[in-house]
């Protein structure tokens, strides 16, 4: 037996716990998937092939024994910014980069549960913009529509879970890097509670602004991974409450209060929400009405919460290109952004890190008065490749705010979001939407996403089949 490629991580558990299908045969049809498709979505930096094939064999082997654990055996994807052992972490970036001896903790622990990694998928240059493109690999494009990005910088994740190349794919957020590609490709996509999934060997990345999270066709799939990768190292600086986010997702969320935020956090540049993308946000808070939820406009008080961001992610950055193999060979941008981040790494860093605590503090009152907040994940549909490839520095960045201005406060707050499927613009370009909380509020976004994902059975829609993917050595056509 064989599984096709709307099988989710899930079901394709299942399958393989009850000696449906094995390891080898799913691996295999992941790995021709992803060869028909490289050359129209690009989706991957990294394929596993060799070693992806002995680690399902081994998988075999242990489900043959009656071994069981949660996804032992299932192919899955992570992104290019996470150490796999024996592979380079390049992260976007041009150059050689040495093979690193170790997993990251997220790894390890996906391989704990029995994960088998095929490859590890492209991300702009450090993960600095919502497109994935670089002279590093080229151009990772959009299922829905080949002349659209993605999104970024969990680009090339995203691309591999819509067009059904692998069930599901672990991404990092960093301003909304698991969000954006997740509402710009149709897909569920979990940024959790900072240190839920650890970042190790990077206690904090991007001075704690950057989390790693799930990209997936259901809430089922999406919770499932997160709780497959989450846990901590010894040493991570943050270490929530452990949480078993996959129980709500069959949980009622109960009669919510959901504020309805459309106003853009304010920036220094000016961002307006399109109008398609507005309405089918609106449409998501009249079916949360129509589901007995108590619905009204209402904006968090940000405040000038940019002021805390900008230090963080620039200093970040600054630490990342002072590790590059050749800093030459990275974009101008990027060193922009980085001599920005020296310049700011002192006593501005320090201030923006004491910062937060008083932003939980008056942005957490406005949870006494709301569970959730519902807001658009971007204020634009995707754009076409190659439209911020080469702008300028501050090109790039009000680019960037017009079209993402809603998905960077919570990386500041390290707060759980869920983008979840808004429907389609002009083109059938997807948008999304995103549920936010306050603190370890996994399971209450989780089960209120479960909730519209049963009434809206958005992961019943497909992205048009690529030329490729029709193709003889697809095993999905």
């Amino acid at each position: 037996m064989t599984l096709d490629r709307a099988a989710g991580l899930a079901e394709t558990a299942r399958a393989l716990a009850d000696g449906e299908v094995s390891s080898r045969t799913l691996v295999e049809e992941a790995l021709a998937r992803i060869e028909a498709t490289q050359g129209s979505l690009n989706a991957f930096r990294i394929v596993r092939a060799e070693a992806a094939l002995a680690e399902a064999d081994a998988a075999d082997k242990e489900l043959a024994a009656g071994v069981r654990r949660p996804l032992l055996g299932v192919p899955v994807a992570v992104k290019d910014d996470m150490d796999v052992a024996g592979e380079p972490t390049a992260f976007g970036c041009r150059g050689e980069f040495p093979p690193v001896a170790e997993d990251g903790e997220a790894v390890r622990r996906l391989r704990a549960a029995g994960a088998v990694i095929v490859g590890k998928t492209n991300t702009c240059e450090l993960g600095q913009w919502p497109f994935t493109e670089g002279p590093a690999f080229g151009a990772t494009r959009n299922p829905w529509d080949t002349d659209r990005t993605p999104g970024g910088s969990s680009g090339g994740s995203a691309a591999a879970v819509a067009a059904g190349l692998v069930p599901a794919a672990l991404g990092s957020d960093g301003a909304g890097s698991v969000r954006i590609p997740a509402a710009w490709t149709h897909l569920v996509g979990i940024k959790p509670q900072r240190g839920r999934i650890s970042t190790w060997p990077r206690g904090e990345s991007f001075q704690g602004i950057t989390v790693n999270g799930t990209l997936a066709r259901t809430v089922e799939d999406a919770a499932l991974l997160l709780d497959a990768a989450g846990g901590n190292h010894p040493r991570d600086p943050h270490q929530p409450p452990a949480l078993d986010v996959s129980a709500a997702v069959a949980r009622n969320p109960g009669r919510l209060r959901v504020a309805l935020a459309l106003k853009p956090p304010f920036t220094a540049v000016p961002a307006r929400l399109d109008p398609q993308v507005r309405d089918r946000v609106v449409e998501l808070a009249e079916k949360l009405g129509e589901l007995g939820h108590v619905v009204e406009e209402a904006d968090p008080p940000y405040g000038q919460i940019g002021l805390t961001f900008v230090p963080r992610a620039t200093a970040g950055i600054a630490e990342r290109v002072r590790e590059a193999p050749d800093p030459t060979l990275l974009d101008p941008r990027t060193h922009g952004a980085a001599r920005l981040g020296r310049l700011l790494g002192g006593a501005p860093l320090r201030a923006a890190r004491r910062a937060e605590a008083a932003l939980h503090r008056r942005i957490g009152r406005f949870f006494e008065s709301y569970d959730v907040v519902l807001a658009p994940t971007t204020a634009a549909p995707p754009p076409r490749i190659g439209s911020m490839l080469k702008l300028g520095h501050l090109a790039t960045d009000r680019a960037m705010i017009a079209a993402c201005p809603y998905a960077w406060p919570w990386n500041v707050l390290g707060w759980p979001g869920v983008n979840v499927p808004a429907g389609f613009v002009t083109g059938g370009l997807p948008v999304g939407a995103q549920l936010l909380g306050p603190a370890n509020s996994e399971p209450l976004l989780v089960s209120l996403a479960a909730q519209l994902e049963a009434e809206l059975r958005w992961h019943e829609l497909w992205p048009p089949r690529t030329a490729a993917e029709d193709s003889p050595a697809s095993p999905a056509a």
